[in-house]
């Protein structure tokens, strides 16, 4: 038994110094994989701007065919659990916003064109705001919004 758990630690060992070797040699850059990432649209300080510089544009329709579920209140505003779902075709993708925080695009999420538009996560809400959900289609932005409660405390009032 502790042949085999020293076997496992010397493989381990040896995958991650290989991995730190070619970090260090350069034939791996963490650079590369984020390139497309739209920093600009993460820092943004305001919804309008960063759905510009996301999306393209930040006229968002009102629209019944995005569904929000997130609670009325959240006690944590560090964990409030968030599900979108888009009932439109050819959604390309769904972002999401808390109005209220310094920099409100919280994701976005790139939908291939078979791909069914739901999203679940657990975002982090800095003070009561709606949450705000956008999904890109070909016809355009079609969006909906949610108030969310954020107790201090987590008193639940």
């Amino acid at each position: 038994m502790i042949d085999a758990k020293r076997r496992t630690l010397l493989k381990g060992s040896l995958g991650a110094g290989a991995v730190g070797v070619a970090v260090g040699a350069g034939l791996l850059t963490p650079r590369a994989v984020l390139a497309n990432w739209p920093e600009a649209a993460f820092k943004a300080e305001d919804q309008s701007t960063a759905l510009n510089d996301l999306l393209g544009s930040d006229t968002i329709e009102d629209s019944d065919k995005v569904k929000i579920k997130a609670p009325d209140i959240a006690e944590n505003g560090a964990v409030v659990p968030v599900t979108v779902e888009g009932e439109v075709d050819g959604a390309k993708s769904i972002s999401i916003f808390a109005a209220g925080n310094n920099t409100p695009l919280i994701a976005s999420f790139e939908m291939s064109e078979n791909s069914v538009p739901f999203v679940s996560t657990r975002i982090k809400m800095a003070k009561t705001a709606d949450v705000v959900a956008v999904v890109q289609t070909p016809d355009g932005l079609l969006g909906a919004a949610k108030p969310v409660k954020v107790t201090i405390g987590g008193c639940g009032g």
